[in-house]
């Protein structure tokens, strides 16, 4: 058996080179290609991207079909029952709700979406990554994908390039453009998430916390700049879970760290102090005097059960929602949100979703959707929470990273629904969920990583070697 370096640490392993490195793990390939592609730039003026496959998507169907072809060579990891039953069980909801679906010719592109990021990416996720050090590099890509979209928006705020906010350019959207609001703070977020656990891992090297610690504090700004009501308050309660899981005196350091970075960042630089502190009033006023934004949210909320109630057990079917919010919805739902700047002109984007994962899956799908889409979700958390708990033999970090991207997701998802570029990366956080949470039967991941002990180093199976690397 071989050693292999883990993004995380560095050893006598490196030796082998990239061309070494790169023959063992060539089917991570097209999974940091996922990740690191949303790096390219949606073309300025292209705010839709609804039904449109980016470069992302591509990489993601390159990496179910490398899935397929290891499979097909007995090459992955041996998946147990319970991971057959979460993983596969959405797919019959989804089957259902589009042959129930009014129009199903309609709901096909619906299917193929919701099967991509729901089944096919997370389980060749699972079956794919072998050991501790293959999802490290999952992770780390997640970081550099956050460092990099963060510097941007940090720019377009101080250049005032950004999207249209209050009248002024400084809102931070990245490379996604004002089309995608939610990207780049989405994005930031998971490497926020990914690098506070990395930062609070008691089985890393100190120098690879301290890196990982710096990072967190500095994907805060853009974060902030970002004037993203959800993905603050996702970001703070996946954070807080983490520091928890972690114990209690690393969490009080990291979050002394975090307090007192936004106190320098707003009070001490003034940096979008006035337009932050209204941001964060307004999360407080959804009833007195909510925003029209906060008004279109509930309205749609309020749409999304009367569709639900309508059909309670398979909805309305898949890309239902836009067709029936008009008959649902109150006066008080405007015709849309105005989008500008980033490079793009003035455009008036429809609100075609409910902005809540979980009401929008149960007006299109029904409670049969949601049991089989929510239910896998919740086995999912369940197991990589006691997972945790009992610890992990030299993979706690991959613990602590799971769970905090996973919960992100599932707070998000009351706030925010799948749409644009990064939605891909849905499927990505919850692949790596269900490989910690679904270990394999045969302890393969386990002993890998412990082969590598404290040194950052983690086991990886010669070529010719079977999945569990034995």
């Amino acid at each position: 058996m071989s050693l292999a370096v883990s993004p995380f640490g560095a050893g006598a392993a490196g030796r082998s080179g990239p061309a070494g490195l790169l023959r063992r793990h060539w089917p991570l390939v097209p999974l940091a290609a996922t990740v690191l592609l949303l790096l390219a730039p949606i073309a300025a003026g292209d705010a839709s991207t609804s039904g449109k496959v980016g470069p992302a998507d591509a990489a993601s169907l390159l990496l179910v079909v490398v899935c397929a072809v290891q499979a097909l060579r007995g090459r992955v990891r041996e998946l147990s029952p319970l991971g057959v039953l979460v993983l596969g069980v959405p797919a019959v909801g989804l089957a259902v709700a589009t042959a129930t679906a009014g129009d199903p010719y309609a709901a096909l592109p619906g299917f193929v979406r919701y099967l991509q990021v729901f089944v096919l990416v997370p389980a060749a996720i699972v079956l794919l990554v072998r050991d501790a050090g293959e999802f490290r590099l999952a992770a780390g890509c997640f970081v550099v994908l956050a460092l990099v979209q963060g510097a941007v928006g940090v720019v377009q705020f101080a250049t005032h390039t950004g999207a249209s906010y209050q009248g002024e350019d400084i809102r931070a959207v990245g490379t996604f453009g004002p089309g995608d609001v939610m990207g780049m703070a989405t994005v930031v977020a998971y490497g926020l998430v990914a690098a506070t656990a990395a930062a609070l891992a008691p089985g890393l090297p100190g120098r690879v916390r301290r890196i990982a610690g710096g990072a967190a504090l500095v994907l805060v700004v853009p974060l902030v700049l970002s004037f993203s009501r959800g993905a603050w308050i996702a970001t703070v309660g996946a954070a807080v879970l983490v520091m928890v899981l972690a114990g209690i005196r690393r969490a009080l350091k990291v979050l002394l760290a975090l307090v007192a970075a936004g106190v320098v960042l707003v009070g001490g630089f003034g940096v979008g102090s006035e337009m932050v502190a209204e941001r964060l009033t307004s999360i407080t006023q959804v009833s007195s005097a909510p925003d029209q934004s906060v008004t279109d949210r509930y309205t749609m909320w309020a749409a999304a059960g009367s569709m639900w109630r309508e059909r309670p057990a398979v909805g309305v079917g898949l890309k239902g929602f836009p067709a029936n919010r008009d008959g649902h919805s109150s006066l008080g739902l405007s015709s849309g949100s105005d989008t500008a700047g980033a490079g793009q002109a003035y455009i008036r984007q429809p609100l075609l979703s409910p902005h809540n994962m979980y009401l929008l899956v149960l007006s299109e799908q029904g409670l049969i959707g949601l049991t089989a889409l929510a239910g896998g979700w919740a086995a999912l958390l369940v197991a990589g929470l006691r997972r945790c708990a009992r610890g992990g033999a030299g993979i706690r970090d991959c613990g602590l990273i799971a769970v905090g991207l996973f919960v992100w997701q599932l707070i998000d998802f009351l706030y925010a629904d799948i749409g644009g570029p990064s939605t891909v990366l849905t499927g990505v956080i919850i692949g790596l969920a269900a490989w910690w949470a679904l270990p394999s039967p045969s302890g393969g991941d386990t002993a890998a990583a412990a082969a590598g002990g404290r040194t950052g180093l983690v086991a990886a199976p010669r070529a010719a070697s079977g999945a569990d690397g034995r």
